[in-house]
């Protein structure tokens, strides 16, 4: 008996002392210049403020950007897709029980659209307009597809197909708008 007590007070003392170490890191991250691969990170201390407006076609095969919202201040990794010079980011899994708990983002980001996207140390200060019924949804779903083929690759939607997914509220797409 005497050999079970201390296996589970050692066991205790371990996952107590795990789960302190995770809890330290992420209070910490919120304080970080930026997220960390999938941890949220703090508001951005570095990068040089952008004001004219760039052509966007420098994200077309960049993977992946960093964006803080202004309120809560907090930054993010997240995927880009840019069509016909508009930039937008995704947010899939929103009817879903672990994206509700794990997406708290895009709600914030309904309440206050103020964003700041960060690309190669360069700061763009924009707008989060949630888009449903954009006539380009085709076209930014097609390309969503063509960079993060998580089904066929190059598929093309047509309007009917893409409606039901973004008014389903499961793909929120967010356009990034000058501010």
């Amino acid at each position: 008996m005497t050999f079970i007590m201390t296996f589970i007070k050692r066991s205790l003392f371990v996952f107590g002392a795990i789960a302190l170490a995770i809890t330290v890191f992420l209070f910490g991250m919120r304080f970080a210049d930026g997220p960390w691969i999938v941890v949220s990170g703090g508001p951005f201390t570095t990068g040089t403020v952008v004001s004219e407006e760039p052509d966007w076609s420098f994200i077309k095969d960049r993977q992946e950007v960093e964006f803080q919202l202004l309120e809560p201040e907090s930054s993010r990794i997240t995927w880009i897709v840019e069509h016909n010079g508009r930039i937008f980011i995704p947010s899939g899994y929103m009817t879903t029980w672990w994206g509700k708990i794990w997406k708290q983002w895009p709600i914030h980001a309904l309440e206050d659209g103020r964003a700041i996207l960060r690309v190669d140390g360069k700061l763009y200060p924009r707008q989060l307009v949630r888009i449903e019924d954009d006539p380009d949804m085709p076209y930014i779903l097609s390309e969503l597809a063509r960079k993060y083929p998580l089904g066929p690759q190059d598929r093309e939607f047509s309007f009917e197909e893409a409606y039901p997914i973004v008014s389903s509220g499961y793909l929120w797409i967010f356009e990034l708008t000058p501010r």
